[in-house]
């Protein structure tokens, strides 16, 4: 009996040494914390919409899912660590239309590529992006709608600023396309993030930013940022009241909404990347999840990597003519 149990023993150990790493690696993970990069500072959607999922996750798998800050150079610097991370499954990013979308058309040298060096996961939300100034600055300057705003920067060419969360970002593309399609001029100051962007623009200095609608709202709600419009081709069940861009301009076809998913690195193990996906669908379909996102006006997907790679696909041939015909452009 007890040579049959060892031959039994070294049979099943022989088997298991034969199965390759990453099956190995596969079944075991994950064996500790797991990053979540937000290529942006604390404060904005990206960092919004992480820190609503990365609890989700952990619970889902009984490890830590950490959200980890790297902003800089319009999530250029948070995109290039991932791309550069071992693809064991243990590192992620919440990119965005930016990242993965703009970016390459807008900078003439990318450290990534968006689409060769990423195993798309899932798209967690779209949202559109807002024009909002500060209500104490909107009442000094007499602006109370779009076109208030059109008529007291053409009047003053250069006097306004435009605050963004970086280059490249929706945020800026967004400004970016509404001063192409005005004829205005205002100057464009980046940041490291929504959140240091939305500081300044409540102290009023800074006079408007194109924000995404999740970090805005609690700052329209609370009536310390007036709305004027909605940069979607729609108006955002969130602000029923408030008329989009196309309507308030008079700016017929203007559309400029964000959107925001996990990737890993290229190379990732797929069945990692399918569970991900799977846990991260189920959570943003959970009604607490779900109804918060919704309030905040950002709607949920939790789409297959497929669905999501095709979507980033499009979004580079789209945002790249938008690019070319803003004139925009990053050195």
């Amino acid at each position: 009996m007890r040579s049959s149990l060892t031959r039994r023993t070294l049979v099943a150990l022989a088997a298991a040494l034969a199965l390759p790493a990453t099956a190995l690696a596969q079944g075991a993970w994950p064996t500790k914390p797991v990053r979540i990069v937000v290529p942006f500072a604390p404060g904005g959607t990206t960092d919004i919409l992480a820190r609503t999922i990365a609890p989700e996750l952990s619970k889902a798998f009984g490890q830590s899912f950490v959200v980890e800050n790297r902003g800089g150079a319009g999530g250029n610097i948070g995109a290039e660590v991932v791309a550069k991370s071992p693809n064991d499954g243990y590192t992620f990013l919440m990119g965005t239309v930016g990242t993965h979308g703009i970016n390459k058309s807008l900078y003439s040298k990318l450290p990534y590529d968006p689409q060769k060096d990423f195993a798309p996961v899932t798209l967690v939300a779209g949202v559109p992006n807002v024009m909002v100034m500060s209500s104490k600055r909107a009442q000094e300057l007499g602006v109370n709608s779009v076109a208030d705003f059109i008529r007291v920067a053409k009047s003053q060419p250069g006097r306004l600023n435009m605050a963004s969360s970086g280059n490249g970002t929706s945020i800026h593309l967004a400004g970016e396309l509404f001063k192409s399609r005005t004829g205005i001029f205002m100057t464009h100051i980046p940041y490291r993030g929504s959140g240091p962007a939305m500081t300044d623009l409540l102290a009023g200095n800074m006079d408007v930013m194109f924000d995404n609608l999740p970090s805005a709202m609690p700052h329209i709600q609370a009536g310390n940022l007036k709305a004027f419009a909605v940069t979607s081709a729609v108006r955002s069940a969130a602000l029923p009241d408030v008329p989009t861009v196309a309507e308030a301009g008079k700016l017929p076809g203007f559309e400029a909404s964000s959107w925001f998913g996990l990737l890993a690195p290229a190379g990732t193990p797929p069945d990692i990347v399918s569970r991900v996906q799977q846990e991260t669908a189920k959570a943003l379909n959970s009604p607490a999840v779900k109804e918060r996102l919704l309030a905040q006006g950002a709607i949920p997907s939790g789409n297959t990597p497929a669905e999501f790679a095709a979507l980033i696909d499009a979004e580079i041939k789209k945002w790249g003519a938008v690019v070319k015909a803003s004139g925009a452009k990053v050195d």
